[in-house]
């Protein structure tokens, strides 16, 4: 087995995760790609003195409740996973590559219902667990981002692994500049979108909640979100994939939504509850070892000198939604980012 597994399980329970004696430890594994993760995770709880339970999903198993269930049963709230939310004091899930068209043959309508369900028990991890999610690699993972498998693996454990505390530094400087103003405007490919921050602060991640990490963020004034924004990369959520994703807001509500496709699922998204339509957090890339699009939330979104917006739940919890959906936009050319009217972030790179 490769090393590298290990140096990663020990560095999820002990810096991301600190479980400590006693502590109860629910880990995900999605996927049997994730086996040698879920492996070496295991055992550190137990060196730890924590109590470990495993789950296992797969997106092949989410595609029968999708294509066999009827709207109760895709209405319906896992018992046994809301309860684990309860029980555990901290959650990791091992989030594996899958196929995006596994789930082709289901009409949107299903998926966006199981997909709030789904976002009930999310949002009871956010509530009641110190938590982390990792997206774990694997060959089709690296056939869908157009690179062979070894090249994504590197990847993938050089951008988990950098020197966090020098990134970290780094980033909180520029956070410290974007602290000092009150408000953003992000003018780029079919693009200018503003909306004030106030007193905000600026958030450096630290590898300890998305993993690999790299981003820095901010929770807008909600109702203060104005303009439009188009996404040169695929949007994807529920396992649906929408393409040249374009909003149009107007005082912080979605008021145009178009896309070249699967426009009507990402309208049933935005549609989920009152509030799924608001920006509640806007956010750079910045871990230098991701490059390429890999039509996946959790690495796309780090990609360095991007930017992404996430729709519903913002992480400071003024209001709830059942959805925090990501979505990435390619800010590396075309793009310039003004702090209270001053340029401060061009082409991919901040000029503070």
């Amino acid at each position: 087995m490769d090393k590298r597994w290990n140096a990663l399980g020990k560095t999820l329970v002990n810096y991301s995760l600190k479980v400590q004696p006693g502590e109860k430890v629910m880990i995900m594994m999605m996927e049997v790609e994730t086996y040698p993760l879920a492996l070496e995770v295991y055992s550190e709880v137990i060196r730890a003195g924590g109590y470990a339970q495993i789950q296992f999903m797969s997106e092949a198993i989410k595609h029968r409740i999708l294509k066999y269930g009827n709207d109760d049963q895709l209405s319906w709230v896992p018992e046994v996973e809301a309860y684990g939310m309860e029980w555990a004091d901290c959650y990791l899930g091992l989030r594996g590559a899958f196929n995006l068209d596994e789930c082709w043959d289901v009409p949107s309508d299903k998926v966006a219902k199981y997909q709030k369900a789904m976002g009930v028990v999310s949002g009871m991890r956010w509530k009641n667990t110190r938590w982390a999610l990792v997206r774990v690699p694997n060959e089709h993972f690296a056939q869908q981002a157009h690179v062979d498998y070894e090249y994504m693996m590197d990847m993938f454990f050089d951008s988990c692994t950098l020197d966090w505390e020098a990134h970290i530094r780094d980033n909180q400087r520029i956070a410290d500049i974007l602290d000092q103003g009150r408000t953003l405007r992000l003018v780029g490919r079919k693009t200018d979108l503003s909306f004030e921050y106030g007193d905000n602060k600026w958030v450096v991640m630290d590898n300890t909640t998305n993993i690999p990490d790299g981003e820095t963020y901010v929770t807008p004034i909600w109702n203060t979100v104005n303009g439009h924004i188009y996404y040169e990369f695929p949007a994807t959520i529920g396992g649906k994939v929408i393409h040249d994703l374009y909003l149009e807001f107007e005082n912080g509500h979605v008021t145009k939504i178009d896309a070249s496709s699967n426009l009507d699922y990402a309208e049933m998204i935005i549609r989920t509850n009152e509030n799924a339509d608001r920006i509640g957090e806007v956010a750079f890339g910045t871990n230098p070892y991701i490059n390429i699009c890999t039509t996946d939330i959790l690495i796309d979104e780090k990609i360095f000198g991007t930017m992404h917006t996430a729709l519903g739940r913002p992480y400071d919890g003024s209001y709830y939604s059942p959805i925090h959906w990501d979505i990435i936009k390619d800010t590396r050319e075309e793009a310039e980012v003004y702090i209270d009217g001053k340029l401060v972030f061009k082409d991919g790179k901040f000029l503070i």
